[in-house]
């Protein structure tokens, strides 16, 4: 019996300092003081800028084909007329699913451009974590009331990656 009572005693005293440390990290502010957010930023304007001129071209020739229409559809005949219209109408729709494309492949790339980073944070994050024993850590955009500075992680893992930290001092 008194070996049982010892048993749940340390049992329990165990589960007492098993307590959980629970932290937060900006993930966005430590993104924008990164010096290879620029090199993102200047690819996905370059990207825009060739989606844009692609779309545009097309654009420009849905014009011209309209403009064609408008000035010739007094002179048309009813089968060339269907035609000319169908052949504007596929081109609207083709112009519109461009767009939705350029946008996808926008969202796409910049995915892509900014996992790096994320990993670079998540990787110095997860060295704290082991080293300080959170046991979870919430992102300051996730909603949170209140957050002590000692519990917010976004200086150390600055620092681990070798960021200014000058600008953390003000908030």
């Amino acid at each position: 019996m008194k070996k049982l009572f010892l048993i749940l005693s340390l049992l329990l005293v165990s589960l007492t300092h098993a307590q959980t440390k629970v932290g937060t990290i900006n993930t966005e502010f430590i993104m924008s003081q990164m010096p290879e957010l620029e090199s993102v930023d200047q690819e996905m304007n370059a990207y825009s800028r060739e989606l844009d001129g692609k779309l545009r071209r097309k654009f420009e020739e849905y014009q011209e084909l309209t403009q064609k229409f408008q000035a010739e559809e007094k002179d048309l005949n009813d089968v060339v007329k269907k035609f000319r219209q169908n052949e504007i109408a596929d081109l609207e729709e083709e112009i519109q699913q461009m767009q939705e494309k350029s946008q996808q492949k926008l969202r796409k790339k910049q995915e892509d451009l900014l996992r790096p980073l994320y990993n670079k944070i998540g990787n110095a994050l997860e060295v704290i974590v082991e080293k300080e024993n959170y046991t979870q850590v919430f992102t300051e955009s996730a909603s949170l009331v209140f957050v002590h500075p000692d519990y917010d992680l976004t200086k150390q893992v600055m620092e681990m990656l070798e960021l200014p930290t000058d600008m953390l001092e003000d908030e």
